[in-house]
């Protein structure tokens, strides 16, 4: 059975989940599932579940992808920033140094907690790392 857009069931049976709306979530901090409850409980530490619906948290594996989204964000953002300045100006490397510095670290920190709750969220709409009630399997390859 083919995965439908709203609603409906994947091929495996189970139902969807709305994936933008779930990211949505995710990205503005909250729990993909209910959208209620924090979705953590620090700087980028997530809670173990959600204080309104239960849903379990602790298994998500965002690990380094929303730090290489954040970076491929912030250093599209700021290269072109920059190229734009000097292009338009005589700034000093100082000047550039006092401005572009600051800029991508506040860029990076403002961007990495919303994109782990987007990433998050992605993961919990399609049931990966535990959101669908089951462990992830490690395959082993025997050695050739």
């Amino acid at each position: 059975m083919e995965q439908q857009a709203f609603g409906g069931v994947h091929h495996t049976g189970r139902p969807v989940r709305p994936l933008w709306e779930a990211m949505k979530r995710g990205f503005l901090g909250r729990c993909p599932h209910c959208g209620e409850g924090k979705l953590f409980s620090s700087f980028l530490t997530t809670v173990e579940r959600c204080e309104h619906c239960g849903e379990e948290m602790h298994h998500h594996r965002a690990d380094d992808l929303p730090a290489y989204l954040v970076v491929v964000i912030v250093g599209h953002i700021v290269i072109g920033a920059f190229m734009s300045v000097e292009a338009t100006s005589t700034l000093s490397t100082w000047q550039h140094l006092a401005i572009w510095v600051p800029l991508t670290i506040i860029s990076a920190l403002a961007l990495l907690r919303p994109i782990k709750g987007a990433v998050i969220g992605l993961q919990w709409a399609y049931y990966m790392h535990g959101f669908g009630g089951e462990e992830d399997r490690i395959e082993t390859h025997p050695e050739m």
